[in-house]
């Protein structure tokens, strides 16, 4: 009897499930999503904080401006995806912070743009003047055009990192895709277009897998490919990450309607002001909480065959579909 429980305990401890009859059950840890998300922002804040020289010289005050947008605040919601979806496939997280930085900078260079007049005109951003605001529009599309080119000269300087050649390609040209024509700056068009025009549910995804989805898709798959990930793995993300993407938007769209400019740090209600599509004008508020819960079911189920490594990824779904701002 003795032995026997002497060896039932070994077998909870090396995480296999007891035998029948057993007094010892292995207990799995409740992840603490809140505490990483810290701890990760702040492992990404610190990166980027190197990535941009200080002001000096005669680039002083387009750093400057690189700067103001690139660390003033945000959610790292997109490069916490690109580390968690590394360590998701068994990868260290540092292997991966030089694409997360990039990740971040071609996001910001794209909230810069996306602000400027001929755009979406909009004053407030994250709590404070936007960068044209602060700086000028002449200034604030070239701060945007430093960040989005350096993103790349970041990217393939994490070769130091021990990303293998072949895979570095592959996320360069994935984040060129998910940046460009075929993906952000595509979706941005058919934003322009579409405004005062009326859209289908199927174009106004589209819209959006584009706009919204590229970026968290590449961040995802692209953190996951140099986490060492296989074949498989990388499809299962892939359908996480599309479902991810999209019930951000979704989430946003409800936030727009609901929520304040405090709140939000940026202002509020412009959708309808511009008669832009947008999921509660085309599903109402109950139905399109409805479609990100539903989101948010699909990329949980993406993550089934994954263990413990990916409860990040799935704390985040829950996250993005619940948050207030």
């Amino acid at each position: 009897m003795v032995g026997r429980r002497k060896r039932r305990r070994r077998s909870a401890r090396a995480g296999h499930p007891p035998r029948e009859g057993s007094s010892f059950v292995t207990v799995r840890k409740v992840f603490q999503l809140d505490h990483y998300l810290k701890e990760r922002a702040a492992l990404v804040e610190r990166a980027l904080a190197q990535v941009i020289p200080e002001p000096a010289g005669s680039e002083a005050r387009l750093l400057e401006a690189m700067r103001y947008s690139l660390l003033g605040g945000g959610k790292r919601l997109r490069p916490i995806l690109a580390l968690a979806a590394c360590e998701a496939v068994g990868g260290a997280p540092q292997r991966a912070i030089g694409f997360a930085c990039a990740v971040e900078m071609v996001h910001n260079y794209s909230l810069i743009h996306d602000d400027l007049p001929c755009m979406d005109n909009d004053d407030l951003r994250h709590g404070r003047p936007t960068n044209h605001r602060q700086y000028g529009e002449a200034l604030a599309t070239l701060s945007g055009d430093g960040l989005l080119t350096d993103a790349f000269k970041v990217l393939a300087s994490s070769a130091g990192d021990g990303v293998p050649s072949a895979i570095l390609l592959r996320t360069i040209a994935d984040l060129a895709a998910a940046a460009g024509s075929s993906g952000m700056v595509g979706g941005q068009v058919i934003d322009l277009q579409s405004e005062g025009a009326p859209l289908s549910l199927d174009e106004l995804k589209l819209l959006h897998a584009k706009k919204t989805g590229a970026l968290f898709l590449t961040s995802i798959v692209g953190g996951a490919r140099i986490g060492g990930g296989s074949e498989p793995q990388l499809v299962n993300l892939d359908q996480y990450g599309r479902a991810l993407g999209l019930a951000f938007q979704v989430v946003d769209d409800l936030l727009d309607v609901e929520a304040s400019t405090e709140q939000m740090g940026k202002r509020t209600g412009k959708d309808q002001a511009a008669g832009k599509a947008t999921f509660p004008s085309l599903l109402g508020l109950d139905k399109s909480r409805q479609f990100a819960h539903q989101l948010e079911r699909q990329a949980q189920e993406a993550l089934g065959e994954f263990g413990a490594n990916a409860d990040p990824l799935r704390a985040i779904a829950t996250f993005v579909v619940e948050r207030k701002q």
